[in-house]
């Protein structure tokens, strides 16, 4: 549920649980008042010790996120260098074959670039990721037609090699991308918190003090959320993960080769 929904509406519905929960308590501890010289202590000791817990699953959480958002950049990273490479070691090729798979890995780059704009899992990224495996079999046949006229060449060897690494490459990639932290996760993590900040709420308003710090507590977790809710989103809200490598790969292909391959004979 929460990824397919938009970042503004899950920074809403997190938003509205912890707030409710929060109110909740308050108006509760107010009706109980009267009795807080028997609730003071133990509903003291029970946030207390909910608050911990929560704060152990808030902590694992985050971890859990961070962790995903870490290797998405190192994927992206090893991508665009396996794409690099290929470039560079499909320069040494004899034409056509290098006209030709120079051109094509130019378009592969452009549709990996569009991933990062597209929601995992969406009919957008199907659809990039079906071009993409269209664009690797063209490439990959040409790489047996190099092979074929140079079965024992060094270049036509080494671009096979590279081109096998950009394929694997962009699997690694794309899940990374959907390797997200498992919704039960964020679930207990959106209304443990709800039911921490909601008896933290309640004890506070029997002992009649501590609106500030109630306040700041709750606003405190529901930031804290909604950074774990960001960082799992890697294609949306304000922490993505940027495209930098992939994207002056690209902007060097725009450049004339560096390279120019034998012609065929």
């Amino acid at each position: 549920m929460f990824f397919s929904l938009p970042s503004w509406a899950v920074g809403l519905i997190v938003f509205a649980v912890i707030g409710a929960a929060t109110a909740a308590g308050y108006l509760t501890g107010r009706y109980l008042r009267e009795h807080q010289a028997t609730l003071r202590e133990p509903f003291g000791v029970l946030q207390a010790a909910l608050l911990g817990v929560v704060g152990l699953i808030l902590a694992f959480g985050l971890t859990l996120a961070v962790g995903r958002y870490e290797d998405r950049r190192a994927a992206s990273v090893s991508e665009a260098n396996a794409i690099g490479t290929t470039y560079l070691r499909g320069q040494l090729l004899a034409e056509p074959v290098r006209s030709r798979s120079l051109e094509l890995l130019r378009r592969y780059t452009d549709l990996a670039l569009r991933v990062y704009k597209e929601v995992p899992g969406s009919d957008g990224m199907q659809r990039t990721t079906a071009a993409e495996d269209v664009l690797q079999r063209r490439l990959w046949r040409l790489a047996g037609e190099a092979t074929d006229v140079a079965p024992v060449a060094t270049a036509p060897r080494l671009y096979v090699d590279s081109l096998n690494t950009t394929i694997d490459s962009q699997a690694t990639r794309l899940s990374a991308l959907n390797n997200r932290v498992p919704w039960a996760v964020l679930a207990l993590e959106v209304f443990g918190a709800a039911a921490a900040l909601g008896l933290l709420a309640l004890h506070i308003s029997i002992l009649g003090r501590g609106l500030v710090a109630m306040l700041a507590a709750a606003v405190l977790v529901t930031l804290l959320l909604l950074v774990t809710f960001d960082l799992d989103r890697p294609t949306r809200g304000l922490i993505r993960v940027p495209p930098t490598a992939l994207a002056d790969v690209r902007a060097s292909m725009a450049l004339p080769p560096a390279a120019q391959g034998p012609s065929r004979r």
